[in-house]
């Protein structure tokens, strides 16, 4: 019997989000659109540039913002993640506890240090550019896996970012061999072409043999598959997955399966803030098919829970914008 719909690992970050002009960006020397990841004495740099800013401060992390996006839906969602001793630690923990989310900060005492944080600058043009300082969740292991529970997800989600970290590769493995033998689906997002560009044997680790769901930009196929070519990116993608999503920001999405591509449209948005859109794109995709929905209508909601997100600054809804979401996908499927 399932427990889960879906158990996912991935690095605990604190989000905190400036707003500021493509100028500001270059001064900070910070690289547009990418994640870029830094140390201490950099990102002292970087907040010392951004005094006096306001700051938007939610939970973060890939994986994590796609497991609440689950569970605000109404999903059942477990995360496997580290954090520190300290007071964001103690935010993010009790962040996913307010969002319906398992984890197993709950039954482990955090380690002295500092909790992993992300700059988020986010430019006028909707673009985000992220500095990543990763902190404790450097060092997530194994120890932070609950196999139990894992081998009783319905989809067990491995978050890209991991493939930087030794530690939180091999974790992230050691968890995709106990989902593979009890027979759960593997889902992995390719996260950001930085990953692919200096990650790209932790990501095909991760592939593996092959998975059940892969997540990914038009962008970030483009650099996995080394061509533009739409064409050739399908055909590539669709060996490695039984299932692929392949997002294209306002035109919506591709849902690759057994060979044939299914274009999903989007509504049209103003889009505000990109962060977090591929994030809650998964979130929304995997609690629709999780919960009987055909893989056209996971990607109807996915669409717009993403495209809900992108129309606001910073990573997560509220409850109440999730909740009008689920109204609008009830009215697209009735």
């Amino acid at each position: 019997m399932t427990h889960y719909d879906i158990y996912a690992i991935g690095n605990a970050l604190v989000d905190s989000e400036y707003e500021v002009s493509d100028q500001q960006l270059q001064t900070m020397g910070v690289e547009k659109r990418h994640m870029t990841l830094i140390d201490a004495p950099r990102r002292a740099e970087l907040l010392a540039h951004v005094h006096g800013l306001h700051a938007r401060r939610t939970g973060g992390g890939s994986a994590g913002n796609t497991v609440v996006a689950m569970a605000q839906l109404g999903g059942r969602a477990f995360y496997s993640c580290r954090v520190a001793d300290d007071e964001l630690g103690a935010f993010y923990r009790e962040d996913l506890t307010a969002n319906g989310v398992a984890t197993n900060l709950t039954h482990t005492r955090a380690p002295e240090g500092q909790t992993g944080s992300c700059m988020v600058m986010v430019t006028p043009d909707a673009e985000r550019s992220m500095s990543t300082f990763l902190g404790a969740t450097a060092e997530i292991d194994h120890t932070s896996l609950h196999p139990h529970d894992i081998a009783r997800a319905k989809v067990y989600y491995m978050e890209g970012y991991l493939a930087a970290s030794p530690t939180g590769l091999d974790a992230a493995l050691r968890g995709r061999a106990i989902a593979k033998e009890a027979g759960v689906a593997l889902a992995v997002t390719l996260s950001d072409m930085s990953m692919i560009n200096f990650c790209r044997a932790g990501l095909d680790a991760m592939v593996g043999d092959g998975l059940d769901y892969l997540f990914c930009n038009e962008e970030e196929a483009q650099v996995w598959c080394g061509s533009k070519d739409l064409e050739a990116i399908c055909s590539q993608l669709g060996q490695i997955a039984r299932v692929v999503c392949l997002t294209r920001s306002a035109k919506g999405c591709l849902v690759l399966e057994g060979g044939h591509r299914t274009e999903v449209t989007a509504q049209p948005v103003k889009a505000l803030d990109t962060n977090g859109a591929g994030d809650m794109f998964a979130g929304a995709f995997l609690y629709a098919v999780t919960h009987g929905h055909s893989h056209f209508q996971a990607a109807q909601l996915a669409n717009l829970a993403a495209g809900t997100v992108v129309s606001q600054y910073g990573n997560r809804l509220s409850h109440a914008a999730m909740a009008d979401v689920k109204t609008r996908f009830d009215g697209l499927v009735a």
